[in-house]
């Protein structure tokens, strides 16, 4: 299904918050360096610290920066199975697998 190259974004911060910009300029840069899939919020150590809008908005943003030039799979893991289970729904409803 899926193969290759799929790593696992970081999330970069500014000042305390997520800095969109360089979450973009990551994307573009993780699909000109020939990625094969992307993973936002997955094993590097952000969604722990990251609230529940700024995990939806990271993951629709790589989602709509990679515009389908790369799968987007996206982290959805939680210490609860309900906000688990939301953050997938999430990810499926903004196109990312």
């Amino acid at each position: 299904m899926f193969k290759g190259s799929l790593p696992a974004l970081v999330t970069p911060f500014s000042n305390g918050k997520v800095d969109i910009d360089a979450l973009k300029k990551l994307v573009d840069w993780h699909v000109d360096q020939g990625s094969n899939g992307l993973v936002p919020v997955g094993t590097t150590g952000e969604s722990p610290t990251l609230t529940h809008d700024e995990h939806d908005m990271v993951v629709e943003v790589v989602v709509k920066t990679a515009a389908g030039r790369v799968p987007v799979i996206a982290g959805a893991g939680s210490n609860n199975t309900a906000e688990s289970l939301r953050f997938m729904e999430h990810a499926k409803r903004v196109g990312a697998g």
